[in-house]
């Protein structure tokens, strides 16, 4: 790694990251604020109101009984997926297409540094990055948590939701960071780095609309996120982590290697 790039690269970044991770904390209060251990009729009621095409999309349609089971369906099947994908899509294109573009890249590897290690520089900064936001975000929630409604949530199922989401964001950011090393021009980097990320989220909304849509579900990322299992302590835990521990070392390694064998326009 080169501690000189990493740190340019932290600087450079650190803003989004601090965007995100406050709207992240904001939103994640307001949701507990809302949670009523006495019953949640009021919730129900005020998502009766709004299309049930639009509840369903969103992950509404099941707030559960419990704090745990609520934060489960009203932060993580949307809230906690669409913050952190702005983040990746916004740094992913920066890392390496942006340096390519730009022409930095050329004052990078004039360096004694190689590109092999340029690359892994930067691969370890957005695996670190996406990390940091949600160990903030596991003790953040549970302090939150705690100080609303003691003992209401349940940590173990908490921290291992917030894991199973982390690794899908694993798995995102190596989609993004893929793009970023195979393509010179940010105009493509950007174009599939975000529209592939993008595509799958769209697509997960659509099939949580309804019975009708149901089958989109095959052809999306995001379906290894469901909150309701992972909190079940369902089989389908162990899997969803695997796979998407697969699609991001992939990936990672693949944009690791393309970047380091081809042809860049310096």
């Amino acid at each position: 790694m080169n501690n000189t790039l990493f740190k340019a690269t932290f600087k450079s970044n650190w803003g989004v990251g601090l965007i995100i991770i406050a709207v992240m904390f904001m939103y994640f209060s307001i949701m507990v604020s809302m949670f009523d251990p006495e019953g949640i009729e009021g919730l129900v009621a005020m998502m009766e109101s709004l299309p049930k095409e639009m509840v369903a999309a969103l992950g509404f349609n099941d707030l559960g009984t419990t704090l745990t089971t609520y934060l489960g369906s009203a932060y993580y099947n949307f809230i906690a997926i669409m913050f952190p994908l702005i983040f990746i899509i916004i740094v992913g294109n920066r890392l390496i297409a942006k340096h390519v573009d730009s022409g930095s890249m050329a004052y990078l590897l004039s360096t004694p540094n190689s590109r092999l290690k340029i690359v892994r520089t930067q691969a370890l900064f957005f695996i670190a990055s996406i990390t940091t936001i949600f160990v903030f975000l596991i003790v953040a929630g549970i302090g939150i948590s705690q100080a609303m409604f003691p003992g209401q949530l349940e940590i173990g199922g908490f921290i291992l939701l917030n894991i199973v989401t982390l690794f899908l964001f694993y798995a995102i950011s190596g989609i993004s960071f893929f793009f970023s090393c195979i393509f010179d021009d940010t105009k493509y980097s950007l174009s599939f780095g975000a529209g592939v990320p993008v595509a799958f989220f769209v697509i997960n909304l659509l099939a949580n609309a309804g019975e009708q849509m149901s089958f989109l579900r095959y052809f999306t990322i995001f379906t290894l996120l469901n909150p309701g299992q992972i909190l079940e302590g369902s089989s389908f835990t162990v899997v969803a982590l695997l796979s998407l521990l697969a699609i991001a070392a992939a990936t990672y390694l693949s944009g690791i290697v393309m970047f380091n064998r081809r042809n860049l326009p310096l």
